[in-house]
């Protein structure tokens, strides 16, 4: 079973009372295990699908299962379960509470889950990308990078089958950036599917599935060994 299916996906939105056309019929399966690149331009739908990926959206038409599960077929509180229990998301501007030390962070989808052992959880998240000693540091004390080891933290710390990032590199220098795909490849090669966004072909290159998107549509679907 894939982790990850779209079936004909559509999704449309609303634009000063048009109807805008995001996805036009994405067929598309991602097994467990992957390393995965989304590449295209800006308004391509690569973020609508990533968001449909992570049932933070629904399609219009269609259907998006998420490790066997209709995302369309469940109520609000089995759709929160989901994303609780199988994906992780790491966005491009970290979305650290700034209130909050970086292991009160890691710790906070714990609790709002109402799971035990939060806090020894969120340093074991935090020690898995190498931030071990930092739980007390607010984001204001963190560099760029570090932020983004939090962020990666907190979307790995329920164990998830499926992590996803939406260029995750895009706000950083290019040393930094690097250490933090280098994180990915190896969170990777530990099982963790990973689905990642990127304008950097140099990035997805290093991915071991690239996928490239044109107004709504999957143009090129490339894997090792195989062409366009």
């Amino acid at each position: 079973m894939p982790i990850l299916s779209l079936q004909n996906v559509g999704k449309d939105y609303l634009t000063d009372g048009q109807s805008v056309k995001a996805l036009c019929g994405i067929t598309l399966e991602v097994q467990a295990g992957e390393f995965v690149a989304l590449v295209g331009r800006s308004g391509c739908g690569k973020s609508t699908l990533l968001n449909l990926a992570a049932a933070m959206d629904f399609p219009t038409r269609g259907e998006v299962r998420i490790d066997g599960f209709s995302t369309s077929d469940l109520d609000d509180a089995k759709q929160t379960s989901l994303r609780r229990e199988k994906v992780g998301f790491v966005f491009q501007s970290f979305q650290l509470l700034h209130t909050l030390t970086a292991g009160e962070n890691v710790e906070l989808p714990l609790l709002l889950a109402g799971e035990s052992g939060a806090r020894e959880r969120a340093r074991e998240s935090l020690r898995l990308v190498e931030l071990g000693g930092l739980e007390g540091r607010f984001p204001h004390q963190l560099s760029g990078g570090q932020m983004q080891r939090v962020a990666i933290a907190r979307a790995l710390v329920h164990s998830p089958k499926l992590l996803l990032a939406d260029e995750p590199t895009g706000n950083l220098d290019s040393a930094t950036g690097a250490a933090i795909l280098a994180l990915l490849e190896e969170l990777n090669h530990q099982g963790t599917t990973v689905i990642i966004i990127t304008h950097d072909h140099a990035i997805a290159a290093r991915t071991r599935r690239r996928i490239d998107m044109l107004d709504g549509h999957l143009i090129t679907d490339t894997s090792p060994g195989q062409e366009g």
